[in-house]
């Protein structure tokens, strides 16, 4: 490793080329230390370049001292394609723009760093496409897929990527910035005259063409290796085609121009069931005679994983089989669609099939195949399932026989996968769980991947159909190459890339396989932890590995009501996301590059602004849980010693809330003398820019006693868990909750004395004073539990931690008992087939808090409110505040990026008349806090329509007035 002066003198270097975005921090280096693959390799620095200009800067820089360079898009790459142990150059944060849109010729100009999604989200205005869509298309980048010559579903429609680009400018390793055209869509292929680099390039490769005829090109998917193909005299010499799929070993493209394609009118979606996964494989190649654009493959292995995590909805009703094909029609009109989606329905041999015709239903279906690839992160044993061998592809007509002798393989290794793929491409996708973690499980990994190779070998396959070698598969290029290839792949790189700074290691003088590996080099820790991490036994090692890098953390996932992460979106920084923080607390646990421990400034400097809003514990693809690993961190971290003032002033707001419920309007009064305000915020560690609630006259649970008298007990039995916000700051909602739970034919109940969840000290990681105030909940809590009654939480946060949190942090069978009993009052008054009164007319803009949606769901509350016949605009990403993060000194910046990303744009465009529901007390908190709105917890809305003539309330007594 290169000792830290010298780091900072490279990068004081870099910034006097000007440029300005150079990191060589810990936090951030241990960010990007590995991608979406098994490996691991600390960067010297990161340079997240603004232009052109900038990135020639680098190169020239890199080339003058002997420093790699790696480039970087999204960081999805599962090979190890974007690791390396220089200068990672992250394209994804400046160059990342659309720069034209030109739909008369059908093509766009993008830098390297534009999202896909992005670019698709430009192309739809005008009926366009870019063809190629991969699963990570939310997030991954164009420069990502030029670099391993991306597919995606519909690679039988559109083609891969070197199919849709016309025109590459790139730095070759010597520096030479080359504009290159294609022969895409039948385009002349221009190219500089006076070139050193292809001048040398077609003397290294004018002997090797009878080599490059009979091995290169011999079905579609052949993506590993160089497109030697293109460099062909038929096939004009075709440079730019060649080098998509190098995998930024040869160059590095600053811009590319695509080709669009128009959306097709109509797709119709065609389910094909077989009685296993390899008659599925058997049958793609008929089901090419149809002409789909698309021909997906999954099994029952997939499908059970998807309703395991997901619930039994989340997998419609599937033909009769244990595996199926997904295939996708298109057509001009509805009825020449249904007729080709049924010549496919009849023609391809199924046990069963369905037409989908539905689009919902169709989307619904292929979530299926997304969120199972996601999924695979844990294998069908419940183990961590790891990339590696991810990618295979084989001919077609042969892919039926390659999964019967895969499975082989699988079983003879003693290892299982989730396997998945573009069958009609012949490229299978899995990720399989090697026993990496145990002693000999790297030998397991090297072993098998031999023998993988030596079987897609006979197959006449390709080790990767578009993810590329990367680190994972470059030394295994000889088992389908002849050595004359390998020797035109060595010629190719030095003709580029003479000094060999542009990702090495990869395709040409490849490292080992088996070196580089980040799960054998984390020790296993399990002792002394505060939390239980039941799904991982109890192993914080293993807990934090769950990150496999796919990166939706990246995206922007907030239109589909998803919420991480929020703090990335807020920053656009690697080290803000979930991914780049797991990857610091991996560095921590292998204690080589972070040395400190828990107590490491770089572990601290990623979590810092980590809102804790469990968003990653349902958003992300492998459950990992970044609000329970900051409280782990936090706690160990402090044990025993002075904590910061906040921990002290919101980690025990109960407590204060308590003593200021004594004499709450004295409270208020002393807050709003000038200056003590401001003073008292800033000594508890409180951005001074915001203002503190008003403590309620009456709690709620003095209400409830006060009013004991005129409720009728009859009701069902229900405990009401009254949490410190509602009972101290906004016994309203209580009030509202009885009301509306009394209608419905329960009579709610109270635990004999006030209880607190323990949710501050958690988030603050005071977790031995969390557990022991939550360990007297859950015992409070047990018999009601126990007998059967329904526990109903108010506050989201609060019921999430009797949901989730109690099991974690008191792990006893009265914790489970009552997290079982949990309901949300939505799911209370769901289940009970209650009807809401009317609410048409009502306009509603629901800002779910993040706990709900990450832990109980939030389904129930849109099923209630579609009853009731509201207008529901459901926002998606976190409010912002996030319990005491938003308001802790250093934060409130951020706070204010998070709510401008959906809260305040849709309050801001919401008329006078429109509801704000917001059941967290900290969303309404932020908008009293930044708005002039009020929010409404859905008690206070159903009650609010329920008229005024309830026995138990009466408007004009002083007992209901509450602030």
């Amino acid at each position: 490793m290169l000792q830290m002066t010298s780091v900072e003198s490279f990068a004081g270097l870099l910034r006097r080329c000007g440029i300005a975005d150079v990191h060589v921090d810990g936090a951030r280096r241990a960010a990007y230390s590995s991608d979406a693959s098994l490996y691991r390799v600390t960067p010297m620095a990161v340079v997240c370049p603004r232009d052109s200009d900038e990135v020639a800067s680098v190169l020239t820089v890199c080339r003058d001292e002997g420093i790699p360079i790696t480039a970087r898009g999204a960081g999805t790459s599962v090979a190890g394609n974007a690791v390396g142990a220089g200068i990672v150059l992250d394209f994804s944060r400046h160059m990342n723009q659309v720069l034209k849109m030109n739909p008369d010729t059908r093509t766009a100009v993008v830098q390297p760093g534009t999202v896909q999604a992005v670019l698709q989200a430009a192309a739809a205005p005008h009926n366009l496409r870019f063809g190629p869509d991969p699963s990570t298309h939310t997030r991954c980048t164009i420069g990502g897929m030029i670099g391993n010559n991306a597919c995606g579903s519909r690679t039988l429609g559109y083609g891969r990527t070197s199919d849709n680009v016309t025109e590459l400018r790139l730095l070759a390793g010597t520096g030479e910035d080359l504009r290159l055209t294609s022969s895409v869509g039948g385009s002349t292929v221009r190219r500089p005259k006076n070139s050193a680099v292809l001048n040398n390039l077609q003397s290294a490769t004018a002997s090797g063409l009878a080599t490059i005829r009979t091995e290169f090109a011999q079905f579609g998917r052949q993506v590993s290796g160089y497109a030697l193909e293109h460099l062909l005299p038929e096939n004009r010499f075709d440079v730019a085609r060649m080098l998509i799929g190098s995998e930024g070993t040869l160059g590095l493209v600053t811009e590319a121009t695509v080709r669009l394609v128009t959306e097709p009118a109509h797709r119709i979606l065609v389910v094909l069931g077989y009685a296993d996964i390899a008659s599925a494989g058997d049958a793609s190649p008929t089901v090419l005679e149809f002409a789909p654009t698309a021909c997906e493959g999954i099994d029952s292995r997939i499908v059970d994983v998807v309703r395991q995590r997901r619930g039994p909805a989340a997998v419609p009703p599937l033909p009769r089989g244990a595996a199926w094909l997904f295939v996708e029609v298109v057509g001009d009109t509805m009825d020449e669609t249904i007729d080709r989606a049924r010549v496919v329905e009849r023609g391809c041999g199924a046990l069963d099939s369905l037409v989908v015709t539905d689009p919902a239903l169709a989307a619904n279906l292929w979530r299926i195949r997304a969120d199972g690839a996601g999924l695979a992160g844990r294998s069908p044993a419940g183990l961590p399932a790891h990339a590696g061998w991810e990618d295979a592809a084989v001919p077609p007509v042969r892919l039926g026989d390659y999964l019967r002798e895969f499975d082989t393989l699988m079983e003879d290794f003693g290892v299982t996968g989730l396997p998945y793929g573009h069958f009609g491409d012949g490229c299978l996708h899995v990720r399989i769980d090697f026993p990496l973690d145990m002693p000999g499980g790297t030998r397991v990994f090297r072993d098998f991947l031999l023998a993988a190779g030596q079987l897609v070998a006979r197959f006449g396959g390709s080790l990767s159909g578009e993810h590329g070698d990367g680190r994972a598969r470059s030394e295994l290029l000889p088992l389908i190459y002849s050595t004359d290839a390998l020797g035109l792949f060595a010629a190719v790189k030095h003709a580029f890339d003479p000094k060999n700074i542009l990702n090495p290691g990869v395709v040409v003088d490849p490292r080992p396989f088996d070196a580089d590996l980040r799960v054998p080099a984390a020790p296993l820790l399990r002792r002394n932890l505060a939390l239980a991490y039941h799904n991982d036994d109890g192993n914080f090692t293993q807990a934090v590995h769950r990150c496999t890098g796919v990166g939706k953390c990246r995206a922007d996932n907030t239109a589909e009501g998803g919420v991480m992460c929020p703090s990335y979106q807020a920053t656009r920084d690697e080290r803000d996301s979930t991914r780049g923080r797991a990857r610091v607390l991996q560095e921590m646990i292998n204690g080589t590059e972070v040395t400190g421990g828990w107590r490491s400034p770089e572990v601290h400097d990623a979590l810092d602004l980590c809102l804790s809003c469990k968003g990653c514990a349902s958003d992300c693809p492998t459950g990992v849980d970044m609000a329970a690993f900051k409280s782990e961190v936090l706690h160990q971290s402090y044990k025993g010693r002075i904590r910061p003032a906040s921990h002290y002033s919101l980690g025990w707001l109960p407590r204060w809330a308590k003593i200021a419920s004594k004499a709450p309007q004295l409270v208020n009064a002393a807050m709003q003398l000038p200056g003590l305000g401001p003073i008292a915020l800033s000594s508890a560690g409180v951005d001074r820019r915001r203002t503190i609630p008003p403590f309620a006259k009456q709690t709620f649970r003095s209400w409830f006693a006060a009013t004991h008298a005129r409720r009728d007990v009859t009701g069902d039995p229900v405990t009401l868990f009254v949490d410190s916000f509602t009972n101290y700051f906004t016994p309203d909602v209580g009030i509202a909750t009885v009301r509306v739970l009394e209608d419905a034919g329960y009579s709610p109940r109270l635990t004999t004395k006030q209880q607190c969840c323990g949710l501050t000290w958690i988030s603050t990681g005071q977790l031995d004073g969390g557990k022991k105030i939550l360990g007297k909940t859950v015992d409070a809590l047990a018999d009601a539990a126990s007998g059967g009654s329904p526990i109903v939480g108010m506050e989201p946060s609060c019921t999430g931690v009797l949901r989730s949190d109690a099991l974690e942090l008191v792990n006893n069978d009265a914790a489970r008992q009552v997290s079982e009993a949990t309901r949300t009052l939505a799911e209370l008054l769901t289940d009970r087939g209650w009807t809401p009164p009317s609410l048409r007319g009502t306009k509603v803009v629901a800002q779910p808090h993040c706990h709900h949606h990450a832990v109980m769901g939030w389904s129930p509350d849109a099923a209630l409110l579609e009853t009731a016949g509201a207008e529901v605009q459901r926002l998606g990403g976190c409010c912002g505040l996030a319990g005491n993060f938003g308001v802790e000194k250093g934060h409130y910046e951020v706070s204010l990026a998070v709510a401008e990303q959906q809260l305040l744009p849709a309050v801001s465009a919401a008329d006078a008349d429109t509801v704000i529901l917001a059941d967290g007390y900290s969303c309404r908190t932020q908008l009293a806090d930044l708005t002039d709105r009020r929010g409404e917890h859905l008690a206070q809305l159903l009650s609010a329509q329920m008229g005024s003539d309830h026995n138990n309330t009466d408007p004009d007594d002083e007992s209901t007035m509450t602030i």
